[in-house]
């Protein structure tokens, strides 16, 4: 089922990464072109400065977000190296390429790599003084995206604390740095990862009665808005109350490993969907009311050569030929319609070659779902006469179904 929610809001704050570990992808120019004429992405992640990267999304005007590899955090403490950096990679694109963020790094206070960690925030600074020298900082901004390990509490919400030596000597000075630049502190929140069979509705916006946080009496009817708070209440406790939290990371796997609970593309998509209802909202959480929140799904592509579970290579919306491998609402409407058809004609493809091995035609008027061997669900539609037919050669292909329901998404 293909379900368009083409709004503003979510073209304005939702993002996707833009992972490579993978043998079996469309070129870069092929992707940007994609994204900027068939869905409502205008924000995209990539994980490493790629020249060919960067021009691919020239003249988009897609924001785009480069990372910085952590093995480069070292040599970026060195002013001279920043700005040959910032002359090989940025300048060359900056006039055509919409880079509007620098990641330094992915998760480094979780490498638990004293060089690394020492070294973050001083590269962070020294790159910030190369792109003043460039006149680039107020149209670049830098952070660093963590993992929730940087917390040691967070239950109840409101007692979040990020671990003790890493407060004040790393994330005290880094919060720093980032009111000072205006940037944002990037967390990669996963309920996926902390979501149980008995915890499962609430890590998907289902109905539940709720989570009562006992120091504050607030109620929490999610998981997300209970990981957001607690970093919220960390950063707090901390001094800052002023700097914006962006989801540098989040989504869920369409396969697992045996024995995985809720790891299929019926979750994945009913994850993602009322993740982008729920950040553009306006609604906030219970001790950020009112706010929506620049989010960064996981991932744009399955990759098949990350390492790990089965799960770290099923966290993309679409296959490599740039079909969804579930709806979240991205797709703008005529892509969405031309999907629809793309599915129904590889599907009646199949049946022809099934058919004509067991001598019998198929019936003209019977619907057709299928997509690389697996049923589509036509779970609230209807089958109605088509007002049109494609004729592909003596058969007829059908377009049967048609959504009863519009998801939409609240601009603020």
């Amino acid at each position: 089922m293909l379900v368009s929610v083409y709004t503003q809001g979510v073209k304005g704050s939702i993002g996707v990464n833009y992972g490579t570990e993978a043998d079996n992808l469309p070129p870069p120019s092929k992707v940007a072109r994609f994204l900027l004429d068939s869905t409502v992405i205008r924000r995209v992640r990539v994980f490493d400065a790629d020249r060919e990267m960067l021009r691919a999304f020239a003249g988009t005007r897609i924001a785009i977000t480069i990372t910085i590899p952590n093995d480069l955090i070292p040599h970026l403490t060195n002013l001279t190296f920043a700005q040959e950096w910032v002359k090989d990679i940025l300048l060359p694109h900056t006039h055509a390429t919409n880079i509007v963020r620098i990641l330094v790094g992915n998760e480094v206070l979780s490498t638990a790599n004293k060089l690394l960690i020492t070294n973050l925030v001083p590269a962070m600074e020294t790159l910030h003084d190369a792109l003043i020298r460039e006149s680039l900082d107020r149209d670049i901004k830098i952070s660093t995206p963590h993992s929730l390990g940087i917390l040691s509490n967070s239950n109840p919400p409101s007692m979040g604390k990020f671990r003790q030596g890493y407060d004040a000597y790393i994330l005290k000075p880094l919060l720093n740095f980032l009111k000072a630049t205006n940037s944002p502190f990037m967390i990669n929140p996963y309920p996926f990862f902390a979501s149980s069979d008995d915890t499962l509705d609430y890590a998907l916006f289902r109905p539940t009665l709720g989570v009562v946080d006992e120091n504050t009496n607030l109620t929490y009817t999610n998981m997300l808005d209970g990981q957001l708070d607690a970093v919220f209440s960390a950063i707090k406790r901390l001094g800052f109350t002023d700097i914006d939290i962006v989801i540098g990371e989040t989504g869920w796997p369409s396969k697992g490993d045996i024995g995985q609970a809720g790891v299929d593309p019926e979750t994945a998509a009913e994850y993602n969907r009322k993740l982008i209802q729920h950040v553009t909202s306006g609604i906030g959480t219970p001790l950020m009311p009112n706010t929506t929140f620049e989010t960064y799904i996981f991932a744009l592509f399955n990759e098949d050569l990350k390492p790990g579970p089965t799960c770290e290579r099923n966290f993309g919306l679409f296959d490599p030929n740039l079909t969804p491998v579930y709806d979240v609402g991205i797709l703008k409407p005529v892509a969405n319609a031309a999907q629809r058809i793309q599915h129904g004609i590889s599907a009646t493809s199949n049946c022809m070659k099934d058919n004509r091995r067991q001598h019998r035609p198929t019936p003209k008027h019977k619907a057709v779902g299928m997509r690389s061997g697996r049923k589509l669900s036509l779970t609230g539609g209807v089958l109605v006469p088509p007002p049109r037919a494609a004729n592909i050669g003596i058969y007829t292909l059908y377009i049967l179904y048609f959504p009863k329901i519009q998801y939409s998404i609240s601009r603020v």
